[in-house]
């Protein structure tokens, strides 16, 4: 990390020779490539990338078996897991995707099916894929199964020797992309994160609140003080490339304001050593500061200077956990995040924060941010299939207990499917995940909110402006920010409206033959817009009447009878 940040080109290839771990994080969050562009130094960053894939590699394939045997021990089950993506800015929430994890477990074999496979240009990647994981003795297999193309990709996991780690080097265009886009960086603060029981019911008859969840009895936990914080470095751009990652990509985007923290991270100079006075050492701290504890470097650091931009929103997620669940969250449902986190941003933030302390009982349900405006729920449903029948999975009735029968041919290559070698597939790293989800949000809306933002993720994730608080007249950060929101997709409807009408009216000049069907989608498409406009100015009415029915209702309740 420190021949890194500080560009030392030489000693970094030393290190790296002599398996230096590359996947590791310095105080601040940052990791050896995120610190690698920050210099700017394409060499330096294909030196690192390709050291980081090899080293991902090889914990991928020592890692996976031992998952796989550590789950032989537990009992088989079959259980799918519903990932919902949603957002609680309204046009942002209608391009969240949604998908359902199908697990299926039998002894030291794994099957996982999917059918969201990624995000392309300005549309959602669907398929139908299931992700097989088989122990040996030696290892392990991995068949990716692509049910549509009716392909496998089998890959025998074993470890590659150093010398062909010229198989993992990134390709030009890679360190082009990474050295010309700001480094981002999200994570969830868990240092303050606090779980407390929910409540139900008015003043004066308030209980411990519970819900029923895929025909459990839940009790329903808040986390208080979850703070999602993205940070995004500048410092390795060009001026043009500042300009750009600064400006606001959309209109909507400048409307909604958003509020950034910036930080440019230089200091005076303290002393004239020549030895450390270098652009990957502006601040000139000497390696007697540096290792010294100490000695207060008053917030100078090594490398660039910092330039970053912080923002910070705090949310409350919700846990709902049941006591008498029949699966168990370490023995069955960790290894499986755990091998789904491997490859899966997604399920590495999910690992984080179930890994906190949490409250007794296995989380049914768990609704958690994982980007500015997106938020993810799971939900944990159809245990060993009893919800809805499942092929080749069937349940021993015990005394008092369910045993989960999974059929070997549920990790088979099925009949008439063609097999071929892992390296003709195509695959994304952890952190190109990130990117294209990241790059999803800013297709759809970009970011809203500020770091004073704070929103009850249950009313986020249904997409509903949040509840008005008890006290009369009374408008919340929240509501005004979600109003602002929902004026701010009217805009866009009545663009998209105009839009449309210029083009039909361009194509009847070009296109006299196809006028009469371009005009008539126009107007449909203007009827279709105009309705949904009227439909939501309606609820919002129908909305506003109720509370104040309700409220009505609530202050005659109070006064002396």
């Amino acid at each position: 990390m420190l021949a890194v940040t500080l560009g030392h080109i030489d000693s970094a290839v030393v290190l790296l020779q002599h398996e230096a771990n590359v996947n590791t994080e310095n105080t601040q969050g940052w990791t050896v490539v995120q610190e690698a562009v920050g210099t700017g130094n394409p060499e330096l960053l294909q030196l690192v990338l390709a050291r980081r894939d090899y080293q991902r590699y090889c914990n991928r394939v020592a890692g996976i078996p031992e998952l796989l045997h550590k789950l032989k021990q537990a009992p088989d089950f079959y259980v799918e897991m519903k990932w919902e993506f949603t957002s609680w800015v309204p046009l942002v929430s209608r391009m969240c995707p949604s998908d359902t994890y199908k697990v299926y477990k039998q002894g030291s074999n794994v099957r996982i099916d999917t059918t969201l496979l990624g995000f392309d240009h300005a549309n959602w990647q669907r398929g139908n894929r299931s992700f097989v994981f088989k122990a040996q003795i030696d290892g392990a297999t991995m068949m990716e199964v692509d049910h549509e193309t009716k392909k496998v990709y089998v890959e025998h996991m074993k470890l590659i020797e150093d010398d062909n780690i010229q198989l993992m080097e990134p390709s030009e265009e890679g360190v082009i992309a990474r050295l010309t886009n700001p480094i981002v960086t999200t994570y969830i603060d868990t240092d303050k994160i606090s779980f407390e029981r929910n409540k139900a019911g008015l003043w004066g008859w308030r209980s411990d609140k519970s819900e029923v969840v895929n025909g459990h009895e839940c009790k329903v936990f808040s986390a208080s003080n979850v703070e999602l914080i993205t940070k995004t470095r500048l410092e390795h751009l060009s001026e043009t490339d500042k300009a750009k990652a600064r400006s606001p990509r959309t209109p909507l985007q400048s409307f909604l304001g958003i509020a950034e923290q910036q930080q440019e991270e230089s200091c005076s100079t303290v002393t004239t050593s020549e030895e450390f006075n270098s652009v990957s050492n502006s601040s000139n701290i000497t390696a007697e500061e540096y290792f010294d504890p100490t000695v207060d470097l008053s917030g100078r650091d090594i490398g660039r200077p910092k330039e970053v931009n912080t923002k910070i929103q705090k949310f409350k997620a919700t846990l709902w956990l049941s006591e008498d669940y029949p699966l168990s969250l370490q023995e069955q449902i960790m290894p499986i995040v755990d091998l789904m986190a491997i490859t899966s941003s997604h399920f590495a933030k999910l690992k984080d924060f179930i890994q906190m302390q949490l409250p007794a009982g296995f989380p049914v349900k768990i609704e958690i941010p994982l980007f500015h405006i997106l938020n993810a729920r799971i939900t944990f449903g159809n245990i060993f299939g009893l919800d809805q029948e499942v092929p080749h999975v069937s349940r021993l009735q015990e005394s008092n207990r369910i045993t989960c029968l999974v059929d070997d041919i549920c990790f088979e290559t099925p009949s008439g499917y063609v097999k071929l070698g892992a390296e003709v597939r195509t695959q994304f790293s952890i952190e190109e995940e990130d990117d294209l989800l990241q790059f999803a949000i800013q297709q759809s809306l970009l970011e809203a909110g500020s770091e004073r933002d704070e929103v009850d993720i249950w009313e986020a994730l249904k997409a509903q402006k949040p509840s008005r608080p008890t006290t009369p007249n009374m408008t919340t950060e929240e509501e005004r920010q979600l109003q602002r929101a929902i004026q701010a997709s009217l805009v866009m409807y009545q663009e998209t409206t105009r839009s449309a009408e210029g083009t039909a009216n361009s194509a009847r000049i070009n296109e006299n033959e196809d006028s009469d069907s371009l005009e008539d989608t126009a107007e449909q498409l203007r009827l279709a817009l105009k309705l949904s406009e009227q439909q939501q100015i309606e609820e919002e009415q129908q909305r506003l009447l109720e509370e104040e029915t309700f409220r009505h209702v609530l202050e005659l309740s109070l006064t002396d009878k």
